[in-house]
């Protein structure tokens, strides 16, 4: 089940459950569609995976199959996550 992160790993926009900006690649590294289309170019900076919409879960599931709240985030963000 997907993990549904709550932040961009980049610039640590929230991105809530329902939310229609959010990108996965297969590993489930969560980006804004603001970072994928411009500082990453489509590519994940952690697996060089291509990202996907994140599918939004039913509301009447969240409290069954609540989404993560634990926040992921690049320490130096997408500008440097390019360069490793």
């Amino acid at each position: 089940m997907l993990a549904l992160r709550p932040n961009c790993e980049c610039c640590d926009k929230d991105l809530p459950p329902e939310s229609r900006e959010a990108m996965i690649c297969t590993f489930e590294c969560t980006f804004c569609v603001d970072c994928v289309e411009g500082v990453l170019g489509g590519a994940c900076p952690n697996c060089a995976g291509q990202f996907t919409p994140r599918p939004v879960r039913p509301v009447a599931l969240l409290a069954k199959y609540p989404a993560s709240t634990e926040r992921v985030l690049k320490p130096r963000g997408c500008t440097d996550a390019n360069a490793a």
